[in-house]
């Protein structure tokens, strides 16, 4: 008990919404979900991801927050306090964490590149055919700019809770917010006539973003969405990762945790609706409908910036808010990321903040290097179960995110729905006076639907459901 009452926490309960929400707000909003978008049917996949996010999504964050204050330890020892003999998922759940630092401090560092090239004036040479691939497979300057972006997450976590994760989310989230409202805007407004004298509009673009296209509709092709959608929030709402349970661990016993888990999913949600404004009205304006279709993941590094330089002289400034943008939501999510790990190492093995954050860098930057060698000197090229082409960063991608984090939650639904029971978070939730206005949605979710969901996504993940 001696060691709860030195724990940092979030000043306040503004402090802890935003932080989650800078978590939450991260790569997979602002690059994953456009493309899913754009490849799922538009306005279909955000109907799912809206309606899975107030249910399945609420559930777990819901679950992971509540344990984190209930338990005050981070992922690592939290479920071991809970139950004894469910310790291990505790070790998954603090490994998930670990294998996506490294990864994710790469990409970080790509989107420092770009931002870099449109800061200085050469955004242009950004839309060039092959700029990414060259870069990306460069022997040393991925490597330089990955340390860049991890050395930046360090510092900030070094410097705790209150000077470090807290007062950074207050800066960068109004900042972040305001970026991606203004270039929502700008892209809604945007007008392009091609070669071929076809006029295409912003407006018409979101139109396809917000209508579902029923076209040609499967059962097959109904739950690829789901699961797309289902997977997506895995990305959105930072769960089955550790990060909600460490900085749910961090939150006052006299906070009101059912309003600050209500205002970080319509946050999250704004935001991710946004990515799309962003991004699909822009690529289809300039691109065609082909072209936003065809996009899939390359779409950050390789379609927008030929957008960008379809603008004319506005496109350079345009490339540089958008990815200064993306920065912010990188750094805000990777700064979580880190923290699940810190925590874990200080609750577990006693180690100080300093301690446990040069030890955690130190694992993340070799780990890191070898990410940038898989696209160079480690190159290979593997099938993965889920039929995708792979190399390291796509491997690690596909152990942490459709294997140990889907195992995870089901994990977590099985000990509160079933062992636990779902009283102990409904507690943890009204613990304050708290009104739980989602509680039989939630135990229903926790204990009946989630787990089936989560069965369904981790086959499909697996290769051994190929029937959707």
């Amino acid at each position: 008990m001696k060691k709860e009452k030195h724990r940092n926490s979030f000043s306040g309960s503004i402090g802890f919404v935003l932080a989650a929400a800078g978590s939450a707000v991260g790569l997979g909003n602002i690059w994953r979900f456009p493309y899913l978008a754009a490849k799922d049917g538009g306005g279909l996949f955000l109907l799912m991801y809206i309606v899975l996010a107030f249910t399945f999504g609420f559930a777990l964050l819901t679950t992971e927050i509540a344990i984190g204050r209930k338990t005050k330890q981070s992922p690592l020892t939290a479920y071991k306090t809970l139950k004894k003999d469910w310790g291990f998922l505790g070790v998954i759940a603090s490994l998930v964490p670990v294998i996506i630092m490294p990864y994710y401090c790469v990409i970080g560092g790509w989107v420092v590149k770009y931002f870099l090239a449109y800061l200085t004036g050469e955004g242009s040479n950004a839309a060039a055919d092959g700029y990414f691939t060259e870069y990306i497979t460069r022997e040393y300057q991925p490597i330089i700019l990955m340390m860049i972006f991890l050395f930046v997450t360090a510092f900030i976590i070094f410097r705790g809770v209150n000077k470090g994760i807290e007062s950074y989310s207050k800066v960068l989230m109004p900042v972040l917010l305001v970026l991606v409202v203004g270039i929502s805007i700008f892209s809604l407004t945007i007008r392009y006539t091609d070669d071929a004298g076809v006029t295409r509009t912003g407006l018409e673009g979101f139109g396809i973003y917000i209508i579902p296209n029923l076209e040609g509709m499967t059962v097959k092709r109904f739950f690829t969405v789901l699961v797309d959608a289902m997977g997506q929030l895995f990305f959105s709402l930072s769960v089955a990762m550790g990060i909600m349970i460490a900085y749910g661990s961090y939150v006052k016993d006299d906070a009101k945790l059912v309003k600050s888990i209500n205002q970080i999913e319509i946050f999250d949600t704004i935001v991710a609706f946004l990515a799309g404004v962003m991004i699909i009205p822009a690529v289809y304006t300039f691109m065609g409908r082909e072209g936003m279709e065809a996009s899939g993941p390359s779409l950050m590094f390789v379609s927008l910036p030929k957008v960008f330089a379809s603008m004319g002289k506005i496109g350079n400034l345009v490339g540089c808010l958008f990815f200064a943008m993306v920065l912010f939501a990188a750094l805000t999510s990777s700064v979580s990321v880190m923290e699940a790990v810190v925590s874990s190492l200080m609750d577990k093995f006693h180690l100080s903040r300093t301690k446990a954050t040069v030890i955690e860098t130190a694992i993340a930057l070799v780990a890191g290097i070898m990410v940038c060698f898989g696209y160079n000197k480690l190159y290979f090229d593997i099938k993965l179960p889920n039929g995708s082409r792979a190399q390291i960063l796509d491997v690690m991608d596909y152990i942490s995110n459709n294997c140990l984090m889907p195992i995870v939650a089901i994990g977590t639904c099985i000990l509160i729905g079933w062992i636990l029971k779902p009283q102990v978070i409904v507690d943890e939730a009204e613990k304050t006076g708290c009104n739980f206005g989602r509680k039989k949605l939630y135990v229903v979710m926790v204990k009946y639907i989630a787990p089936i969901l989560l069965v369904i996504l981790l086959l499909k993940s697996l290769g051994i459901l190929t029937v959707i």
